[in-house]
C-alpha cells in the first residue's frame, strides 16, 4: 500500500501581496534616507564655497607670516647697520687724527706766565681728545702753588681750554731774610728778598702760618673792603684776642682785638677814617664795636 504525495502547501494570496507591499515599503524607505544623506546641488556650491575660503585665509595667513618675519629681518639688518655705524664714528673719534688735539689755550692768568702753563701740557699734543690723559694735566699744573683750582674744556675738532682760578695772596710772612707771599690757607705763592708791594706784611711769631694768630689775621684782613685793606700797612697778633693794624701814611694805629664781629668793626673803623685828619698819629679802637674811639698820640 502506497503512501501518499507530499504536496506543497498551498498559500494564501492576500498573504503574499502584503509581503511584497511590505518589501516595497522598506525599499522606499532606504532610498528616501539615501536622498536625505546625499548632499543637493546647493548644499555642493556651498562646501566648495567654504573649501575656496580657507585656502583663501591659509594663503593670506602664510602671505603674512612672510612678511612679519622679512619685516623682522629688515629691523635687525637696520639695528645692525645703526650699530655698526656707531662703532665706526667712535673709531674714527677715538683714534682719527682728524680729531687730534693741535690747540692749547690758557685763561685766567695774571701771577702766573700763562706760556709756562702752556709749555707744561703740550706734551699731549698730537693726542686724540677721547684719549687725553687729564692725570698727567693734574700732575703737569701741579708745579704751579700759584694755581688754585682749573677747569679744562674741550672744543672739537682740536682745542683743549684751561681756565685758571689762582690763588689769591693775603699777605707777605717775613722768614729770616726773606718775605714769604702767602694765601688764606698759608701756602707760599711767592719768595723775595725785599718787600712784596702791594700786601701788607703779617708779624707772626717765628713765622708760623699754622697757629690761632694767623687764621684771626687772616680773617680780620678778608673782611676788610678792598679801598680800606689797601690802606693797611701791617698786621700783628700773638693770640687769637689781640689783632692789631698799621694804616699806611703817618703810621696809624688799630686796635682791633679778635677776629669776631670784623664785619662790623671794618664798618666802624672805615667811618672813624672818614672823620679823622690822616695826618694825625693815633690809635683807632675799635675792639668794641658798638664804641668805637680814636686816640691821637
Amino acid at each position: 500500500m502506497g503512501l501518499p504525495e507530499a504536496r506543497p502547501e498551498a498559500r494564501p494570496e492576500g498573504a503574499a501581496r502584503s509581503r511584497t507591499s511590505a518589501a516595497r515599503a522598506q525599499r522606499r524607505i532606504h532610498g528616501a534616507s539615501r536622498r536625505e544623506t546625499r548632499p543637493d546641488a546647493a548644499s555642493r556650491a556651498e562646501l566648495r564655497r567654504a573649501a575656496r575660503a580657507r585656502r583663501r585665509f591659509e594663503r593670506a595667513e602664510i602671505r603674512r607670516f612672510t612678511r612679519r618675519a622679512r619685516n623682522r629681518r629688515v629691523a635687525f639688518a637696520a639695528v645692525g647697520g645703526l650699530l655698526a655705524t656707531l662703532v665706526a664714528l667712535v673709531v674714527v673719534a677715538v683714534y682719527s687724527p682728524i680729531l687730534a688735539l693741535r690747540t692749547i689755550t690758557v685763561d685766567g692768568t695774571s701771577r702766573i706766565d700763562s706760556a709756562e702753563v702752556h709749555a707744561a701740557v703740550d706734551g699731549q699734543l698730537g693726542t686724540p681728545l677721547a684719549l687725553l690723559d687729564f692725570g698727567t694735566v693734574t700732575r703737569d699744573l701741579a708745579v704751579f702753588p700759584l694755581i688754585r683750582s682749573y677747569v679744562t674744556e674741550i672744543v672739537p675738532p682740536g682745542t683743549l681750554l684751561i681756565h685758571i682760578t689762582e690763588r689769591a695772596p693775603v699777605g707777605s710772612v717775613k722768614v729770616g731774610a726773606m718775605f714769604n707771599l702767602v694765601d688764606p690757607a698759608g701756602i707760599v705763592l711767592q719768595q723775595s728778598a725785599e718787600r712784596i708791594p702791594g700786601v701788607p706784611v703779617l708779624n707772626l711769631p717765628g713765622g708760623d702760618t699754622t697757629g690761632p694768630a694767623f687764621t684771626s689775621m687772616v680773617a680780620v684782613l678778608v673782611a676788610l673792603p678792598p679801598e680800606l685793606l689797601a690802606q693797611v700797612d701791617s698786621i700783628s697778633a700773638s693770640t687769637r684776642d689781640d689783632v692789631s693794624l698799621v694804616l699806611s701814611g703817618v703810621g696809624q694805629g688799630v686796635t682791633w682785638g679778635s677776629a669776631d664781629d670784623s664785619a662790623r668793626k671794618a664798618t666802624l673803623l672805615a667811618a672813624l677814617i672818614r672823620l679823622t685828619d690822616p695826618a694825625q698819629p693815633g690809635v683807632f679802637d675799635v675792639s668794641a664795636p658798638g664804641n668805637g674811639v680814636f686816640r691821637p698820640s
